[in-house]
């Protein structure tokens, strides 16, 4: 049973302290993908915040990982992480399953 899970970043402060934060933040995603537990991330539209798809072996293990991002140490987001079992999926994602 392979677990995704979707976190979702809603900024809480304004875009000019988020963006002091952004090579910060882009260092900290580049970790989680080489690590194997990043599959895509981007910016919200209209950007309100970012999206993360992950996969990790726990849910605390991820929330551990994003203690660690920029963003979370300056209290610049809020977080929401929703998990899910994959049911269907395109051909191009078959691996992750």
């Amino acid at each position: 049973m392979t677990i995704l899970y979707v976190v979702t970043l809603t900024y809480i402060k304004p875009l000019e302290e988020v963006d002091a934060h952004i090579p910060a933040h882009i260092e900290w995603l580049k970790q989680g993908y080489a690590d194997g537990v990043f599959l895509a991330s981007g910016r919200q539209v209209p950007r309100v915040g970012g999206v993360i798809l992950a996969q990790c072996a726990s849910k605390e293990l991820l929330l551990e990982r994003l203690r660690h991002d920029p963003f979370s140490q300056n209290n610049l987001v809020e977080t929401v992480i929703t998990a899910f079992e994959p049911s269907m999926c395109a051909e191009a994602l078959k691996t992750l399953l």
